[in-house]
């Protein structure tokens, strides 16, 4: 068990109610059925029970939370609250009277910071896409200006753009970022290392997105809403506020099971008493206070219910109310387990007949919607470079045969990004490589199909918010 103040405690799953064969059965039955995990760590009694990240994510590396960013929002709210800056019964347009519309309808004029933190500003559809949209750039006045069809309070509608509100009212309140408020009073009091947040074009933190941290500083988070607000005998966050953060502020109506159970500040409320912070892809922060656990997630996964459905039914039943006998045997299988889980490499062969023709040549790509222009292979039985060419410049990224090969690429993006690639052969043609951008829940894969002189790309992402796929590009080698 390790004692160091700046780290969590560990310990053995026995010792806290809770089996080492459970633990395993979620993981095994993860590994099968979910395509994928990248983290997981698991706490009882506030001490992690066990942790595991799936090769080439680790514990240093932070992971994009998407939505998750809402719950450590919704803090900062309760912070300042505390501190007396606003209480929840404020109007939202006495924070911005250089932005308020010229025509201002009644139900816009009882929007409280409530109705923000609970997502029910009375819109009927979410702001934040005409907010991107802006062409000043400034969201708080496109916010403002779209239509408020219901009475604040009465209509429940997942809204992020409600949440960059909240973030632009505490920069607002305290003349620094929502990040740079948190810093003093959350982040560096929890121990959690370089954050990061995105910002919009005004420089104000996206609150609803953006934010990327470490798995421990998520199950870290969790344990001090567990705890209620307390953290190392200090009270970081008013208990009040935890509990009127966490609690069913407003109803929800949902086709699925775990997101029409109420909804609170920015936390969603589980089944079995549990309530948890989540974002796109399978990132989580899930509180279960009736087994005085938490479970922090991160995944690049399109069904985050079969997510939640694996803790509930491998997880949450097997912690128990006393401690367990001592299984030495099972304890030392999941910590193998643990230690070595990695995510697949492609699979397939280390050469092909076809490489050395291909190898080293320069296609030219027809015109197409992504603006490629060249791509071209340079092979070995060790793996390969991958290059192409489009408006922004040049971009390359090499990938190991059987084996991960970490590096940094801009091919998925303006900003250099950490990338681990592996690649093969997958049939006599065909060269596929498979790119982890193993910060993010994404995971691309490039296929390259060469006939005679020619070559089809396809590009297919694991998950996304639009098209995970774009047409085939075609190139004929120069």
């Amino acid at each position: 068990m390790t004692t160091d103040k700046s780290q969590l405690c560990r310990g053995v799953p026995e010792a806290q109610g809770i089996s080492s064969s459970a633990i395993s059965a979620f993981v095994d039955t993860a590994e099968k059925n979910i395509d994928a995990l990248h983290s997981f760590m698991l706490l009882r009694h506030g001490q992690v029970v066990a942790e595991g990240w799936w090769y080439p994510y680790a514990p240093e590396y932070p992971h994009m939370l998407f939505s998750l960013s809402k719950s450590f929002t919704s803090t900062a709210i309760g912070f300042a609250v505390a501190e007396g800056r606003l209480t929840v019964d404020d109007a939202v347009l006495s924070f911005f009277p250089e932005d308020t519309p010229a025509q201002v309808s009644q139900n816009l004029a009882d929007m409280r910071v409530r109705h923000l933190l609970s997502m029910s500003t009375g819109h009927a559809e979410d702001t934040t896409g005409f907010m991107h949209e802006a062409p000043d750039g400034n969201w708080v006045k496109a916010f403002l200006a779209r239509p408020v069809e219901y009475v604040p309070g009465t209509h429940f509608l997942y809204n992020t753009g409600a949440t960059y509100m909240l973030s632009a009212i505490v920069q607002k309140l305290s003349g620094v970022k929502l990040l740079d408020y948190l810093q003093p009073r959350l982040f560096q009091l929890l121990g959690i290392e370089n954050p990061t947040w995105e910002t919009c074009p005004r420089g104000i933190n996206t609150g609803g997105y953006g934010l990327s941290v470490k798995t421990e500083d998520i199950a870290r988070f969790g344990q001090l809403y567990l705890q209620k607000g307390m953290w190392r005998g200090v009270q970081l966050i008013p208990e009040t506020w935890v509990e009127e953060a966490t609690s069913r502020q407003v109803a929800n109506t949902n086709e699925n099971i775990e997101w029409r159970q109420g909804y609170g500040y920015q936390f969603w409320r589980c089944r079995y008493g549990a309530y948890r912070g989540d974002g796109a892809f399978g990132q989580f922060c899930i509180v279960m206070p009736a087994q005085d656990a938490v479970l922090a997630i991160t995944s690049g996964v399109g069904n985050m219910q079969a997510v939640l459905d694996l803790a509930w039914e491998y997880l949450l039943p097997a912690m128990g109310p006393v401690a367990l006998p001592e299984d030495s045997d099972a304890c030392a299988a999941l910590s193998r387990k643990l230690s070595g889980m990695a995510l697949p490499v492609q699979k397939g062969q280390h050469s092909s007949a076809l490489a050395e023709k291909v190898s080293g040549k320069i296609f030219n790509l027809d015109a197409n919607e992504q603006k490629v222009e060249t791509a071209s292979l340079d092979l070995s039985d060790q793996g390969c470079t991958f290059t192409i060419r489009d408006q922004r410049g040049e971009h390359r990224v090499a990938c190991g045969s059987g084996t991960w090969l970490k590096g940094v690429t801009t091919l998925n993006g303006d900003e250099p990004q950490p990338v681990a690639a592996s690649s093969a052969w997958t049939a006599e043609d065909t060269y596929t490589m498979k790119l982890y951008f193993y910060e993010t829940p994404f995971c691309l894969t490039i296929t390259s199909r060469f006939t005679a002189d020619q070559v089809t790309l396809n590009f297919k992402t694991n998950v996304g918010f639009g098209p995970t796929e774009h047409p085939p590009l075609v190139g004929r080698r120069n």
